[in-house]
Formats: structure tokens, C-alpha cells, sequence
């Protein structure tokens, strides 16, 4: 049911119980994911490098939850560690792409028609690969390795940003209050950054949560083609690479770091579109 606000006379929605349970739904494996990636050894004590040759391909219980790999470590705290490599890289990359592309985009939005014209046919060239393609060209050149996996990524979403800000930024440049500012002889730098690259941040913001889930798929997939982390670094994409010579023996090796990319992109890319429904007005 609405209530009217009063002083506007608009109709504010209160919450119902389907939208606080969509909320818990979505709430709750946000927090623990945020946990794992920030203080891991809230979930679990124990080390994700400590191995024990008793304790070998042992199957899901109650002393291990997620059961144990080929060396005895626990699968539980190396899942739970492996958070913060697989969140660093994916963040990482889409801050190094937002970042860059916002830059590229402002400049081409605001330059010259030529210029403009000339950024924009590259961007049309790189966007035709595929942004795992991209990324292996850039691994090449520089070498496998965690830092070298983000870099690779978010060199390869700049495209993405760079577009979406460029559009951004040549309907702003011709909007009316910049051509207020124009004539009250506002100068060029300070409407730049006042009115048009604060109003080019908004989506920015909602293309890089989304992007942050594309950008740990395209992690995860390096990582399994041992391009990234490398062992014994818990990182989720490295385990299920470690885990094809033992799935007969112990299928837990690659179900619960699998689960773990799958649920953390689901949140990841549900808390983005949900953002961008309610930057588009479409949520109250």
C-alpha cells in the first residue's frame, strides 16, 4: 500500500515483504563474500596453505566442510581465501578500465570532430574482438601473472567505458545548462568538470558493478589456463585448474570453488542492474 507524502503529494512506496526477502536474498551472500574478501579468518582459522598427508582427498564433513584437496589442505579455507584474489582482480581491472576510459571518452566527447571521429573508429576496431581475445593478446606480451591478468582485463574493457562516456559526454556538451554556463562566461576547464564530468560518473559507476562480474568470469577463465595466479595461491579460477586431474577422485575440488565464482557473479551483476534500474528512475 502507498502513503501519500504530504508536502510533495507524491505516492511513496513502502516496503513490502517480497522486496525485504529479495533484499536478505541478495544482502546476505553480498556480506559474506565482502567478509571473505576483507577478513577471511572471520570464516575460517584455518590456512589455506597448510597441507597434512593424513587428511588427502578427504570428502565433504564435519571437520571440513568443503572436504580436502590432493595435498590435505582444507577446501573451505581456500575458498574462502581465494575471495580476495578473484575480488582484487575483478575490481582492479574494471578501475583500471573506468578510470582510462573515462579519460579517453571525455577527451573524444569534447575534441575536435576529426579527433572525435578518429577515437571513435578505433574503439569500433578494438570493440569487434572479444574481450578474453584482447586479454590473451595483452597476457603475450607481457606474461602471465596476477597483476599482469588485471592489467590484461582492464585494458581490454576500456573500450566498454570509453564508449558509453564519450556518448555521455557529447549529449551533456550541447545540454542547456551548460550553454547557461557558456554564456555567463563560465570558463571551459570548470564547465568541464562541473557540469559534465560529474554527470558522466553516474554511469560509469553502474557499468563497472556490472562489470565487475564479466571481469572475474574473464579472471576465473585465465586463471584455469594457468595465466594467472599461480599455486599455491587460493584463487578460485587456479583451483578448478588444479582440480581436472582429481575430479573422479573427489568431484568437492571443483563444485564449491565453481559455486563460489557463480554466486559472486550472480550478486555482483544483481546489485549492478538493480543500481542501474534505479539510476534509470525505474526504482523508487
Amino acid at each position: 500500500m502507498a502513503v501519500i507524502d504530504r508536502i510533495t503529494d507524491r505516492p511513496v512506496s513502502t516496503p513490502t515483504r517480497s522486496g525485504v526477502l529479495r533484499a536478505v536474498v541478495l544482502g546476505v551472500p553480498a556480506l559474506l563474500i565482502l567478509v571473505a574478501a576483507v577478513a577471511p579468518s572471520i570464516l575460517t582459522s584455518t590456512s589455506p596453505l597448510e597441507s597434512n598427508p593424513r587428511t588427502v582427498l578427504l570428502p565433504p564433513s564435519w571437520e571440513h566442510p568443503f572436504g580436502t584437496d590432493q595435498i590435505g589442505r582444507d577446501q573451505l579455507a581456500r575458498v574462502v581465501h581465494g575471495a580476495q584474489y578473484s575480488l582484487s582482480i575483478g575490481v582492479g581491472a574494471i578501475v583500471l578500465a573506468a578510470v582510462v576510459g573515462l579519460l579517453i571518452g571525455t577527451l573524444s566527447g569534447l575534441a575536435p570532430r576529426v579527433v572525435d571521429e578518429a577515437v571513435t573508429r578505433f574503439l569500433d576496431v578494438v570493440n569487434a574482438f572479444p574481450e578474453v581475445l584482447l586479454a590473451l593478446v595483452v597476457i603475450a606480451v607481457v606474461g602471465p601473472g596476477p597483476i599482469n591478468v588485471l592489467v590484461a582485463i582492464g585494458v581490454a574493457s576500456i573500450p566498454r567505458f570509453a564508449r558509453v562516456v564519450r556518448a555521455q559526454v557529447f549529449v551533456l556538451r550541447h545540454s542547456g545548462w551548460v550553454e547557461i554556463a557558456t554564456t555567463q562566461g563560465m570558463s571551459y576547464p570548470r564547465r568541464v568538470f562541473k557540469h559534465i564530468v560529474p554527470n558522466v560518473l553516474g554511469p560509469v559507476v553502474v557499468l563497472g558493478t556490472i562489470g565487475t562480474g564479466t571481469a572475474m568470469i574473464a579472471a576465473a577463465g585465465l586463471s584455469f589456463l594457468r595465466l594467472g595466479p599461480q599455486p599455491p595461491i587460493p584463487e578460485w579460477g587456479s583451483m578448478l585448474s588444479e582440480s581436472r586431474d582429481y575430479v573422479q577422485l573427489g568431484w568437492w575440488l571443483a563444485v564449491f570453488p565453481g559455486l563460489a565464482v557463480l554466486t559472486t557473479v550472480a550478486v555482483v551483476t544483481l546489485i549492478g542492474r538493480r543500481a542501474q534500474r534505479r539510476f534509470e528512475g525505474r526504482l523508487p
